[in-house]
């Protein structure tokens, strides 16, 4: 659905008079397009410490311009506030502060250049765990960069992003792929977000199909998310098998024949469903994603058992027990990327959804359960929790919501299912098992929740 004021303040005269008036004026994003080349197009600027150099030992693959702040031993070259050119991404390692005096390093690093991003720009800030760390001073410090790496995602403009990366010295080979990401447009709608990446031992072997020769599954795949999901999968190389319920399957498989995939019409609920997809998957699958959901919403006062059960039923008890009877099936392989389709609703909680947000809640909590038990097969699971996405469901919200949706974010607008189809194609890379028993809202650092 278009976003009649996104249209308008990005028009000559809407920049005019929201600019008089003082309205805000949310940018058109930039987002991932076929045919595009490098994550970064533009300029690309480092800053810290050591974790800086390593970036720059594969900065080459990800832009033709790289820049270092000011003077320095680098053999890049230097960028200087005022006569450099505009920023189109920029990586800062914080992971060597150790004392709060040397947060004034974030202030010195980042003041200056405030001024000179380019459209959609996007900052990654690099640091340690604080729960890794022994010392006390550090862990203080480390801690605070969530703080401001938030409130700075908080100041940008112009469809800018920030995020803070806490990278263990195991996981140092892995940056180049969770950059890769979040440095590029596949990341326009995520702002704000903090992970944690660990050891992973695989590694993708080719950046255009990153996905090539892995096996997906994505459930509620007819139409909208589900739809966008199965697309980027495809177009990263995976192989499909695409299930929705019954009464979809005219789209299920239209969608899949154009994606040279396999429909399965099937009810997630159904006390063969666990079966029925071991048997349509007897070379197993490595890619599993959750996305099939339903609301019933009401306030807790009128909820009915009905509406309860069957929320809680969808969206939270199937995923589980398919995901189970996959995994000691054997079905689900080695080294294998679950990602479960949770909601900021789920975070945040929502007035006549508290059957919503506890299955999406659940979710959550299904991720960090078994982050361990797949991580000891070289797995992982995670969720993924949208915001306002423009999509035939939120087309249908009264005038206001729908409004309060879009502009409650740091971004000023609704998201597309591209944008949480991306997230969830990046944690199903196989470097992305340095991401496990997380949750990565695609929300445009919403103002609910934490």
């Amino acid at each position: 659905m278009s976003d009649r004021y996104i249209d308008f303040v990005n028009s000559d005269i809407g920049r005019r008079l929201v600019g008089a008036v003082g309205l805000p004026s949310p940018a058109r994003l930039e987002r991932w397009q076929p045919g595009r080349l490098r994550p970064v197009e533009g300029a690309l600027l480092l800053g810290g410490g050591a974790l800086a150099s390593t970036v720059a030992g594969f900065a080459n693959k990800l832009t033709s311009e790289v820049y270092v702040q000011g003077v320095s031993e680098s053999p890049l070259p230097a960028w200087t506030a005022g006569l450099g050119p505009k920023l189109k991404a920029l990586v800062f390692d914080a992971s060597g502060l150790a004392d709060p005096a040397e947060l004034k390093a974030l202030r010195e690093f980042f003041q200056p250049l405030m001024k000179s991003l380019a459209r959609s720009a996007h900052i990654v800030i690099l640091g340690r765990a604080p729960q890794t760390l022994s010392d006390p001073q550090a862990h203080i410090t480390q801690r605070a960069l969530e703080g401001f790496s938030r409130s700075l995602a908080k100041e940008l403009r112009n469809g800018g992003t920030a995020q803070l990366l806490y990278v263990d010295p195991a996981a140092e080979d892995q940056l180049e792929g969770a950059l890769r990401f979040f440095l590029s447009p596949k990341s326009a709608f995520i702002s704000g977000q903090v992970l944690h990446l660990g050891a992973c031992g695989d590694q993708v072997q080719d950046w255009t199909r990153p996905l090539a020769g892995r096996k997906a599954l994505v459930t509620g795949a007819a139409r909208g998310i589900g739809a966008a999901i199965a697309e980027t999968l495809a177009r990263d190389g995976a192989e499909l098998l695409l299930v929705d319920v019954p009464q979809a399957e005219g789209d299920l498989h239209a969608l899949a024949a154009r994606l040279g995939g396999r429909a399965l019409g099937l009810d997630i609920c159904a006390t063969d469903a666990a079966q029925r997809l071991i048997e349509a998957l007897p070379e197993g699958v490595d890619i599993v994603v959750h996305n099939a959901g339903i609301t019933r919403d009401k306030t807790l006062a009128n909820m009915t058992p009905e509406y309860w059960d069957a929320v809680l039923a969808v969206n939270l008890q199937a995923p589980q027990q398919l995901t189970q009877r996959l995994l000691e099936s054997g079905t689900l392989g080695d080294a294998a990327r679950v990602i479960l389709l949770s909601s900021t609703s789920g975070l945040a909680g929502n007035r006549g959804q508290a059957n919503y947000a506890a299955s999406k809640a659940g979710l959550v909590g299904l991720a960090q359960a078994w982050a361990a038990r797949l991580a000891e097969r070289g797995g992982s699971i995670n969720a993924v929790a949208p915001g306002f996405i423009e999509t035939h469901m939120t087309a249908k919200m009264p005038f206001a919501l729908r409004e309060a949706g879009r502009r409650l974010s740091s971004l000023g607008q609704g998201g597309q299912p591209q944008d949480v189809a991306e997230a969830v194609a990046w944690l199903a890379q196989p470097g992305s098992g340095a991401v496990n028993g997380q949750a990565l809202r695609v929300c445009g650092q919403s103002f609910l929740g934490a």
